[in-house]
């Protein structure tokens, strides 16, 4: 479908706070038409349009009206999208004058989603996103049948209007809904516990759409997940199990990208998802350092990680900003990020791409889980061997000897938390428990 984008430009009121970082107009109206681009739509015509003062009705001013209602009939185009929320009002008139379907920036991106969705869960969420999005949309289109009779005979009271019968629908289709993904919350939620019973760290990636996350996860993973250059290339979450370089199981976790203005619908909607980033032990930040927005798309993220309940104060400590696409700099400019990046302790320039910085990216994951390590030499009894996976999975093993007696020497490395774990499990200072030696 040819379509054509704008994105309205409102006069700011009053001083802006010089520490929030905000975008540009031209950058906003470049990821509207992305956004647009990713249904597959035909973008005709792009513009940027100045609202000197907000109308109730239509939002923009009759001169503007008339302007893009030129360009449809110029290009011949059938659809426009507002990155803009538009009340039910503001778009139906809007459709009325411009004779043409009208889409918001919260339309365009449940749009996305819905065509993103592969997974059960993630059909439900983008589903209950769009009912909770179109419930305060509901427009009387049946006069004939605005009311409707109730009760028996000739004396029998007013009934439900149609719009009232339909908005009864949709609220009985969304508490089915909340009721279903309730049922998901609390499969996670099982998931999780059992993943803490063997307990892998897990590590959640968490970026803007398009930072190169799902890119990132096959090159440390090696999975097949789908990554391509395009805004929400990725919506169901992707949990891997891998093992470090010295040896340490982790689970990776790609999620679904940020984006500003998320709508309020879907914040709600991925909360299932969402919760993985909550569980994570460590999250990796993915910033495209080629976008010259990415300073304000990381305060978007931050933001949504805020919400989610992720103060900045726990953030620091679980937190490591991770500088993807740095292939695509200058390499004046790249070489001056990774300068800048190796001075700062949350910080790893990598390439995704070409694999340059994910090494030391490992390493700093494997460094943040592990914290302090200390060197052991054990034996294990042979009465014991079945504590073997438990150790090989809970620490790094530098050398093993199988002695003639049946016992087997181990030279290890591990936290001194799994050392101690390791003295419980080994007997020394009490004897273990044979459920612990199963686990």
């Amino acid at each position: 479908m040819r379509a054509v984008v704008i994105a309205p430009v409102l006069k700011a009121r009053g001083k802006a706070d010089p520490t929030v970082i905000t975008r540009s107009d031209e950058a906003r109206l470049e990821e509207a038409v992305g956004l647009a681009r990713a249904i597959d739509l035909t973008i005709v015509h792009s513009a940027l349009v100045p609202v000197a003062q907000p109308k109730p009705g239509t939002l923009l001013g009759t001169g503007k009206i008339e302007e893009i209602k030129a360009a449809l009939d110029e290009h011949n185009a059938g659809l426009v999208i507002v990155d803009h929320p538009l009340t039910p009002v503001q778009q139906r008139n809007l459709e009325k004058e411009w004779n043409a379907k009208v889409i918001d920036r919260t339309g365009l991106i449940l749009e996305i989603f819905g065509r993103r969705a592969s997974t059960k869960e993630g059909t439900l969420q983008v589903e209950l996103a769009h009912l909770n999005y179109q419930r305060g949309r509901l427009v009387r289109s049946w006069t004939h049948l605005e009311r409707q009779r109730g009760g028996a005979g000739f004396m029998g009271g007013p009934g439900e209007t149609q719009i009232e019968a339909d908005r009864r629908l949709l609220q009985d289709k969304i508490v089915k809904l909340e009721r279903e993904l309730e049922q998901v919350r609390r499969t996670r939620q099982l998931h999780r516990s059992k993943r803490k019973k063997v307990p892998h760290p897990i590590v959640a990636l968490v970026g803007y759409t398009n930072a190169g996350k799902s890119t990132l996860f096959n090159r440390i993973t090696g999975a097949g997940v789908l990554a391509e250059d395009m805004l929400f290339a990725t919506l169901d979450p992707t949990l891997r199990r891998m093992k470090l370089p010295q040896g340490r199981t982790v689970i990776l976790s790609d999620t679904v990208g940020f984006i500003s203005d998320l709508p309020t619908h879907l914040v709600a909607a991925f909360r299932a998802t969402l919760e993985e980033v909550l569980e994570a032990d460590l999250i990796l930040h993915v910033r495209d350092m080629s976008d010259p927005d990415n300073g304000a798309q990381s305060s978007d993220v931050l933001r949504i990680l805020a919400d989610l309940g992720i103060d900045e104060k726990d953030g620091a400590e679980r937190i490591l900003e991770v500088w993807n696409k740095i292939d695509r700099l200058e390499p004046e400019a790249r070489e001056a990020l990774v300068n800048k990046a190796a001075t700062q302790p949350n910080v790893i320039a990598v390439s995704a791409i070409s694999g340059e910085g994910v090494d030391a990216l490992l390493d700093e994951i494997n460094k943040r889980l592990s914290g302090v390590l200390v060197d052991r030499d054990v034996i294990v009894p042979i009465t014991q061997l079945q504590l073997l996976p438990w150790i090989y999975d809970h620490s790094i093993v530098d050398a093993r000897e199988d002695l003639e007696d049946g016992n087997v020497r181990l030279e290890l490395r591990l936290t001194e938390t799994e050392a101690a774990e390791l003295d419980r499990r080994l007997g020394i200072g009490g004897k273990p428990a044979r459920e612990d030696w199963e686990r």
